[in-house]
Formats: C-alpha cells, sequence, structure tokens
C-alpha cells in the first residue's frame, strides 16, 4: 500500500471540499460538476429503472452473469447526490459478488425530509420481494448516509415483518445525526472533507424539527436484534469514525453478526477512490468476499453475535 498514494488524494480532496457556508444548491451543482469529471468504466452500463414507484439507476457490467442482487443506497447527508452519481462504486460492488445493482434514487432534503428516504428505499426493497427476487439473493449498500440509510432499512423491514436480505455492506456510515461521535474532533484535522460544521448545517434539512435520535434517523440509536450480517468499512482520517465503531458495537450487542473493517489513514468513502488507491480495491475485495460467503449461505443468521475486526495496517 502506497503513503505516496494517500498522501495525493489528501491533498485533492482539501482542494475540492465544500466550504462550511455553502448552501444546499451550492453544494449540488459542485458535486455534479465533480462527478462529471469521473466518467464510469466502459464494460459498466447504467440505464434508468424503477422499483415501486421509486426511481432507481439499473447498473450492470459487462460479462459478469448476475445471480444476485444489490440495493445501493447513495451518500451525500441526505440533501446531495442520486443514483446514477453513485454508479461507478455500485458496479464494484456488483461485480465482485456477481450481482445487478439498483442505485435507489430516493428523495432528498430539504425538499423532501424524513421519512422520504426510508419510505422509498423500504419501497424499493418491498418491489424486489414482489418481483419474485428471493431475500437470500439480495444484499444491501451504501456510503455515507446511504450506509446509514441501509442499516435504518433493515430495522423498517423487520419491524414491518418483511424477510430480511442476506447482509448489509455499509462504507463510513452516517449513522449518528445527533453528531454525538467522539471523532467529530479527535479527526477534525485530518479529515479533508468532512466536519461537525458541515454535517450540522443539512442535519435540520432532513431531520426537518424531529428528534435526531430517532432510530430510523440514526440507526446508532436503534434496535438492531434480529438484523442479517453487517459489514462495516471505515477510515482512521475521518470524523465518522466513532459512527462506525458505535454502530457495530450496537449490533454486536443485539447478536447481530458484524465485521468491522478499520482501514488507517484514509479518508470518508475512500472506496470511491478504488482507481487511485491500494487500499480502496482492497478494501472492496474483502467486502466481496464476505458478501459472497454470506450469500452462498441459505440458513438465516444465528442468534449468537460474531464479531470480526479487520485493522488493515499493511501500509501503516
Amino acid at each position: 500500500m502506497s503513503a505516496e498514494q494517500r498522501g495525493n488524494l489528501d491533498a485533492i480532496l482539501r482542494q475540492s471540499a465544500f466550504p462550511v457556508d455553502s448552501d444546499v444548491s451550492e453544494q449540488r451543482r459542485q458535486l455534479r460538476e465533480l462527478l462529471s469529471g469521473q466518467p464510469l468504466p466502459a464494460d459498466v452500463t447504467v440505464t434508468a429503472a424503477e422499483l415501486g414507484g421509486v426511481h432507481t439507476a439499473e447498473v450492470t457490467v459487462d460479462g459478469v452473469q448476475p445471480r444476485h442482487v444489490v440495493l445501493y443506497l447513495h451518500g451525500g447527508v441526505y440533501v446531495l447526490g442520486d443514483a446514477f452519481g453513485a454508479a461507478d462504486l455500485a458496479s464494484q460492488i456488483g461485480r465482485r459478488i456477481g450481482a445487478k445493482v439498483f442505485s435507489v434514487d430516493y428523495r432528498l432534503a430539504p425538499e423532501d425530509p424524513y421519512p422520504a428516504a426510508v419510505d422509498d428505499a423500504l419501497a424499493a426493497y418491498e418491489a424486489l420481494l414482489h418481483d419474485g427476487i428471493a431475500p437470500s439473493d439480495v444484499v444491501f449498500a451504501g456510503e455515507s448516509a446511504g450506509g446509514g440509510l441501509a442499516v435504518a432499512t433493515l430495522v423498517n423491514a423487520r419491524d414491518r415483518g418483511l424477510p430480511l436480505p442476506a447482509a448489509a455492506y455499509a462504507m463510513s456510515p452516517y449513522a449518528d445525526l445527533t453528531l454525538a461521535g467522539a471523532s467529530m474532533e479527535t479527526k477534525r484535522e485530518a479529515d479533508p472533507l468532512m466536519s461537525r460544521e458541515l454535517l450540522q448545517a443539512r442535519v435540520g434539512d432532513y431531520a426537518a424539527g424531529k428528534d435526531a435520535a430517532v432510530g430510523l434517523i440514526s440507526p446508532i440509536f436503534a434496535d438492531l436484534s434480529g438484523l442479517p450480517p453487517l459489514i462495516i468499512q471505515v477510515g482512521t482520517h475521518e470524523v465518522l469514525l466513532d459512527d462506525a465503531v458505535r454502530l457495530a458495537g450496537v449490533a454486536a450487542t443485539a447478536d447481530v453478526e458484524v465485521t468491522l473493517d478499520i482501514t488507517p489513514g484514509v479518508p470518508h468513502v475512500f472506496q470511491t477512490y478504488h482507481a487511485i488507491l491500494d487500499e480502496a480495491a482492497a478494501a472492496l475485495d474483502r467486502a466481496g468476499q464476505l458478501l459472497s460467503a454470506r450469500l452462498a449461505r441459505t440458513q438465516p443468521p444465528g442468534p449468537t453475535a460474531r464479531t470480526g475486526i479487520v485493522n488493515d495496517r499493511s501500509s501503516t
């Protein structure tokens, strides 16, 4: 693993970080501009689709015979991003586990605050089940807010009596909108992208006057019992480090099988930079292996927690 790669990426991200005082429309414009300069791999096809009345992007990879389905939830603190902008990262999961990906274009705040995103994610999953897709052939995945939303959707589906997917993969999950994690301060200087101030400015857009500690807003406060296995990845150079660590702890306490995979020296959703960062491709490979192993099992999750902690120190 290359310290030079990490250093170059850090410098690039610091130059492209959103100003703290920028509004939603400006942040959306900057994100669109950034994504427009990152073309998809030539073997990835993205087409507009719909699940349960919710717009999605259907992502396929040439040469990959889909045996499974990934329901993907993009990041963007619930106010930014879209299903198509997440297609590259989503496709990396699909190619590793032999799956078709549906990236969900859930409604965004402040125009559509909570529970719009939660409702849309659940509607998309229900549509997969209605279409005859076995839950054992489905995994949820998401980054940042999408990682938190993936866990919230598991909780919502469980509470509504729906069969649950085989597993969920959360990259740098934004799981606590009360922003109570100690790493909000301890990782302030290390994080090239995120800060408490940037996040705080958007919390009200999504929560819209509701308590940010509601379990479906901040799944770190939810009852996670009965959920399928969780794979949680995070870097040490991000203010959301504690969101991931605490979420894994809450899951383990609830007897959920959880793998917490921490990579030193990398930023928020570092998997996005798989083309230029060795650690990113390696993390996606590890997640792909765990997801594939879970999909190969047909029995429901057992009652005993099995927590694996992976700390990738090969690059230190």
